[in-house]
């Protein structure tokens, strides 16, 4: 090993997928993997102890998501050099992921060298956001925003939820819940309930 071994955190709660990765990492000269985590909150402690110089971070994991772990390091090690390596491409789950620190983003589906050139350019420093990764950023940020309370309904019309159970759990009155709705269905552009789960399952806002 050189002192320009770049020391890499793989974090994915799938085995398969985590393997193939520790494997492409640990057969690439000059990188080496340190530590491995199935979960946000391993991730987290784990970054802790080993302070790696790279993280390949999935967004979707039980215990805590890929985001909140990202925004968790971020806020106690702010010069921690974060990839988010995933499957989803929703507008919502790749704004989610660079605002809470990411300095990269790349699908799993990507070729290897690719994968290989991203943890190399964050290791240097500089942020690795692909052409289409940037354009579905750039959808995200202009389209009309959806406000927390206006999230907290979709989520709950997404499961299903009548205007009475949703009024009952967040404790406001069901004619506030209609109007949160109305500005929900404006705000994506669909013209009922059903519409805007399909919309929001999409783009990420809330998860499948």
């Amino acid at each position: 090993m050189t002192d320009q071994t770049i020391r890499i955190m793989v974090a994915d709660d799938h085995p398969i997928v985590r393997s193939g990765l520790v494997l492409m990492i640990d057969y690439t000269p000059n990188m080496e993997t340190v530590a491995e985590a199935n979960n946000g909150l391993e991730a987290v402690a784990l970054f802790r102890q080993y302070r790696p110089d790279v993280t390949l971070m999935d967004l979707r994991m039980p215990e805590m998501s890929g985001a909140d772990a990202i925004a968790a390091i971020h806020q106690e090690f702010s010069e921690a050099k974060i990839i988010v390596l995933t499957t989803y491409d929703g507008d919502e789950d790749i704004y989610k992921g660079l605002k809470a620190g990411a300095k990269g983003y790349i699908f799993k589906n990507a070729p290897v060298d690719e994968i290989i050139r991203a943890i190399k350019t964050v290791n240097d420093g500089k942020k690795y956001i692909p052409p289409e990764v940037g354009e579905k950023l750039s959808e995200r940020l202009n389209r009309p925003q959806l406000s927390n309370r206006e999230l907290d309904v979709l989520k709950l019309v997404a499961q299903g939820k009548t205007n009475q159970q949703i009024a009952t759990e967040l404790y406001i009155s069901e004619s506030t819940v209609k109007y949160h709705i109305n500005s929900v269905l404006s705000k994506l552009g669909v013209s009922d309930r059903t519409q805007a789960t399909l919309i929001a399952i999409k783009r990420g806002i809330v998860n499948s």
